[in-house]
C-alpha cells in the first residue's frame, strides 16, 4: 500500500506525468485496435476488431481525439505558466482532467463492443474533461502578467475548436448526421491539431536550437505563423464547403512557409544533437505533407476532378510524420528533462524515432506509386505493426519514469 501511495504521489507531482502516461498507453491501444482491424480485413485473424461504429471513423477519432490530446495537455499544462510567468496549475486540476478523459476513453472502448450508449457516455466524460482543461488554460492566460501571450492565445483557441469537433462526433454518434462527422474530422485536423503543433513548433524549436547550437540566432516571425494558421483555416473551411479542390493555393503557401522555416531554423545543423534533430525532422514533414496536399489539389483542379492523386498519403505524412513524430520527440524531451535525466537521446530512442519515419514512408508509398498500390493492404499492415512496435518499446522505456521520483532528487 505504501508503494502504491508513493507511486501516486510521483504520478501527480507534475502535469505531464499522468497525462503522458495515459497518452503513452493510448498510443499503443489506438494502433493495436487498428492493427487488429487490418489483420481481420487481410484474413490473418478471425473477425478483426468488432465495433459498433464503422471502423474507419473510429480509427480517425482515436488518433485525433484520444491519443494526441493527452500529450498536448501534459505539455501545455507545464509550459503555459512558464510562457507567461503565470500561476502554476494545481495537481487537483490536472489530475481531474486526466481522470475524466481517461474514464471517457475506457467507456468509449467498451462501447465499441457493448453498444453506442457507452460510446456516448464516454464522449460526454471526455467533453467535460476537455471543457475543464480549457477553463484551466484560459484562467492562466487571463491572470498571467501582461506580456507576450500570442502563442498561448492560438493554442487556447485551437483547443476550443477541438472541443467543438469532439461535440460534433458525439452528435454524430447520437444522430448519424454526416455533417457532424465531417465537421469533427476536419476540425480535429485543421482547426485543432495543426494550429496547436505549428504554434508549439514556432515557440519551442528556435528556443531549443539556441540552447545547444553555437551562434544560433532565434528567428521567430509571427507574420509567418499567422499566415500558416490562416492557411490551415482556409483548407479546413474549403473541405467543409466541399470545395477542397480550390484549397491547393493555401496548401502550397503553407508548404512554402514551413520549408522556409526548416531552412532558416537550420535543419541540417540540428543533426549535431539528436534530441534537437527529432524536432526538426518532425517539423520538416509539415512542409512535405502540405506540398503533397497542394500538388494533389492542384492536379485535381486542373483535371476537372478526373483523378485524385496521392490518395491519403498527404494526410498520413501530416498525421504520422508531423503530428505523431513531434509528439514522440517532445514527449521524450520533456520526460527526460523533468525526470532529472541528462537531455541526451540514447541509441534506442533514436532508432525508434528513425523507425517511426519508416512508418510514414510505408504508409504513403502505395498511395503515391501506382505500381505498388496492389500491395497496399500489406504495406498498411506492416506500417501499423512498425508503429505499434515503436510505441510499445517507447512505453516500456519511458512509462516507469512517470511513477518514480526524479533521479536528481528534485521535486516535480
Amino acid at each position: 500500500m505504501n508503494k502504491l501511495v508513493t507511486s501516486w504521489k510521483h504520478l501527480s507531482a507534475a502535469p505531464h506525468r499522468s497525462l503522458f502516461l495515459v497518452g503513452a498507453f493510448q498510443a499503443v491501444l489506438t494502433i493495436l485496435w487498428w492493427v487488429m482491424e487490418l489483420a481481420g480485413r487481410a484474413g490473418l485473424v478471425e473477425g478483426g476488431s468488432f465495433s459498433s461504429i464503422t471502423p474507419i471513423w473510429v480509427h480517425g477519432f482515436l488518433m485525433v481525439y484520444t491519443f494526441f490530446p493527452f500529450f498536448i495537455l501534459g505539455f501545455l499544462f507545464t509550459t503555459f505558466p512558464n510562457w507567461m510567468n503565470g500561476e502554476k496549475i494545481r495537481a487537483d486540476q490536472y489530475m481531474a482532467v486526466c481522470l475524466l478523459m481517461t474514464v471517457g476513453v475506457v467507456l468509449f472502448y467498451a462501447g465499441l463492443v457493448a453498444g453506442k450508449f457507452l460510446v456516448s457516455a464516454g464522449l460526454l466524460l471526455m467533453l467535460i474533461g476537455w471543457a475543464y482543461a480549457i477553463a484551466i488554460l484560459f484562467r492562466v492566460l487571463f491572470t498571467a502578467p501582461a506580456g507576450d501571450k500570442r502563442h498561448a492565445w492560438v493554442a487556447g483557441m485551437a483547443f476550443i475548436a477541438g472541443w467543438l469537433g469532439l461535440c460534433a462526433y458525439e452528435l454524430w454518434v447520437l444522430t448519424d448526421s454526416r455533417e457532424m462527422l465531417d465537421f469533427s474530422r476536419q476540425a480535429g485536423i485543421w482547426f485543432f491539431m495543426l494550429p496547436i503543433l505549428m504554434t508549439v513548433s514556432h515557440r519551442m524549436i528556435p528556443f531549443f536550437s539556441s540552447r545547444v547550437l553555437e551562434n544560433y540566432v532565434v528567428f521567430r516571425p509571427f507574420g509567418l505563423l499567422w499566415l500558416m494558421v490562416g492557411c490551415t483555416v482556409v483548407h479546413g473551411t474549403f473541405q467543409l464547403a466541399g470545395l477542397q479542390e480550390y484549397a491547393w493555393w493555401a496548401d502550397l503557401l503553407l508548404a512554402g512557409c514551413a520549408l522556409y522555416l526548416s531552412y532558416i531554423w537550420q535543419f541540417f545543423r540540428s543533426f549535431r544533437v539528436r534530441l534537437l534533430a527529432v524536432l526538426h525532422i518532425s517539423f520538416a514533414w509539415l512542409g512535405i505533407a502540405m506540398l503533397f496536399f497542394g500538388l494533389q489539389g492542384m492536379l485535381f483542379w486542373l483535371s476537372g476532378g478526373d483523378r485524385y492523386w496521392f490518395g491519403l498519403a498527404p494526410l498520413h505524412m501530416l498525421a504520422v510524420g508531423y503530428f505523431a513524430s513531434m509528439v514522440l520527440g517532445m514527449a521524450s524531451r520533456v520526460t527526460l528533462g523533468h525526470g532529472g535525466f541528462p537531455l541526451v537521446l540514447d541509441n534506442l530512442t533514436w532508432l525508434l524515432f528513425i523507425a517511426f519515419q519508416v512508418v510514414v514512408v510505408l504508409r504513403a508509398t502505395p498511395d503515391i506509386f501506382p505500381g505498388v498500390s496492389p500491395l497496399a493492404p500489406e504495406f498498411y499492415l506492416i506500417a501499423s505493426g512498425v508503429w505499434l512496435s515503436c510505441f510499445l518499446l517507447w512505453v516500456i522505456k519511458y512509462a516507469p519514469i512517470y511513477w518514480r521520483a526524479r533521479v536528481d532528487g528534485k521535486s516535480g
